[in-house]
């Protein structure tokens, strides 16, 4: 696998730093998983398939250590997040064990669909250091400007703590969602339907050839 790692990055503050949030209005908040395109959704390196999927989930349900993913060759791992419109993510959780496979770094990619280790070698949007959470507590938030107009994220789980493997529990993530609009495929439908007579009128021109 290709290592491209950039510099540059992100810190993490606590969600209740502000104000204590009743857990109902904060679950909501982190609704962003229902607006995830879950049969399209990959997870590059994951130990088990269709593991990766499982860490996207309700936020009053990520202490359930049944579910989780773990990578296989090495300590990476790729998501690729289609969404099913267009979002705008403010913040992510990243959730693990307390012990060396909870990953160290995270990189973002948006509206880059299908991504491989390959392709991360490039320029992340935005890249974060991350800090040992083991209650799914501590968000990092995006820069807005960014991720405003997403409908696909891929990220780019690069480091650990030092284990050979990492082990990630929930990842959540935060933000609004607006459907998709559907003008660019009406247009394209209107202009593949051809109207047989304009065929008929160019096979018909060239005949006017007269021989003397």
């Amino acid at each position: 696998m290709s290592h491209g790692h950039s510099h540059g990055g992100g810190s993490c503050c606590h969600g209740d730093d502000d104000h204590e949030e009743p857990p109902e209005r904060r679950g909501q908040a982190w609704g962003l998983y229902l607006r995830i395109d879950h049969q399209r959704l990959e997870c590059l390196n994951e130990r088990r398939e269709g593991s990766g999927a499982l860490v996207f989930r309700a936020w009053e349900d990520r202490g359930d250590r049944q579910k989780f993913v773990e990578s296989d060759d090495d300590e990476e791992l790729l998501f690729n997040i289609p969404f099913t419109g267009n979002v705008k993510v403010k913040g992510i959780i990243v959730m693990g064990e307390d012990d060396e496979t909870h990953p160290s770094e995270m990189r973002l990619f948006k509206n880059l669909p299908h991504m491989s280790f390959d392709d991360t070698a490039r320029e992340p949007d935005q890249m974060f250091s991350l800090n040992r959470d083991v209650t799914g507590e501590l968000e990092y938030p995006t820069k807005i400007s960014r991720f405003s107009n997403v409908h696909h994220l891929s990220i780019h789980i690069s480091k650990n703590f030092g284990a050979e493997t990492t082990k990630i529990f929930y990842i959540g993530l935060r933000g609004e969602w607006t459907e998709a609009h559907r003008h660019e495929v009406t247009i394209c439908n209107y202009e593949a339907s051809a109207n047989p007579a304009d065929h008929k009128v160019e096979q018909i021109t060239p005949q006017t050839h007269f021989i003397s």
